[in-house]
């Protein structure tokens, strides 16, 4: 099923395959017994043969943000999952927690702004959408191709297919596996980088004594500031907001952490191009530091670290 599924989505098969995400040191089995146990398909992903295993992408986040942070170089990190799915097959189905889009419409007028950011982020950052075997439609044939066509469910495939569509490459160098930006987000290599630099948290919401008590549990001493965008529609109004962001970010910032939604695109993208500097898509890790779990009903796969 697993290959019969990638020979319909836009990569060739000598190049992906699927397989277990391990990291060292990560545990699973809490997150596993409080949520849905089918969760647990969610370990095996999609992997680039470059990469042997999860240690691997995660010594590759590492080693780029180093980089980023030495040379001055954007770093746009960026994860796309279900409700980015929805987005870009112009379904309101993305609306969760938080409204990301008004209408179809607006998300049709907002669509081209977010293909020039797949773009770039694909030459200059990290994609890490959440694919695994759940989420990838295996090819249809006969009536089933036209039915299936017609109704046009968002998914993992669908996402690869806009991608294929605009010319934008999925590729060993640009892709990283979902869960492995919350595994290092959530890890003692981050926090020990992260000592004594410059941190800024964009979002709707901050706790400032929750987020230096996060980073003080793992002994580091960042100096965080926090930069306000609004809780709704970032993703469809991004550029009435960028100015006023960029404007806010603390001079001699080393590195921004987003809480955006689907706006998370735009954000990083733009971001890391006008400070030159890693900018990640934090999503639920931006939401454990501010003691926030609850945001997203409990805790996520690869948060859990055995220290």
């Amino acid at each position: 099923m697993v290959k019969s599924a990638l020979d319909d989505i836009a990569m060739p098969n000598r190049d992906f395959h699927f397989q277990r995400l391990v990291i060292d040191g990560v545990n699973n089995g809490d997150v596993l017994a409080a949520n849905k146990p089918e969760m647990a398909s969610e370990e095996t992903c999609l992997f680039h043969r470059s990469a042997a295993d999860g240690n691997a992408y995660l010594q590759k986040l590492q080693d780029l943000v180093q980089q980023s942070l030495a040379n001055r170089l954007p770093l746009p990190v960026v994860r796309f999952a279900d409700g980015e799915y929805a987005f870009y097959a112009l379904s309101l189905d993305c609306n969760g927690l938080y409204r990301q889009a008004e209408s179809a419409a607006a998300i049709k007028s907002a669509l081209p702004l977010h293909i020039d950011a797949l773009t770039r982020l694909s030459r200059e950052g990290l994609l890490a959408p959440l694919i695994f075997p759940g989420n990838v439609e295996p090819p249809r044939r006969g009536i089933m191709a036209l039915v299936s066509r017609l109704k046009k469910r968002p998914s993992a495939t669908t996402f690869l297919k806009l991608l294929e569509k605009h010319h934008i490459p999925l590729t060993g160098d640009n892709y990283l596996p979902f869960y492995v930006v919350y595994a290092w987000l959530s890890s003692v290599p981050f926090t020990r980088l992260m000592d004594g630099k410059k941190i800024c948290l964009i979002g709707s919401e901050w706790d400032q004594a929750a987020c230096r008590r996060w980073f003080t549990s793992f002994d580091s001493h960042p100096e965080i500031a926090f930069a306000e965008i609004p809780a709704e529609y970032v993703a469809t109004r991004w550029s009435s907001m960028k100015d006023h962001l960029l404007a806010n970010i603390p001079v001699n910032t080393d590195l921004c952490l987003v809480g955006a939604g689907i706006g998370a695109l735009t954000v990083c993208v733009d971001t890391a191009a006008a400070l030159s500097i890693p900018v990640i898509d934090a999503g639920h890790v931006f939401s454990m530091m501010n003691d926030r779990v609850d945001k997203s009903n409990g805790a996520r796969l690869y948060t859990h670290h055995r220290l």
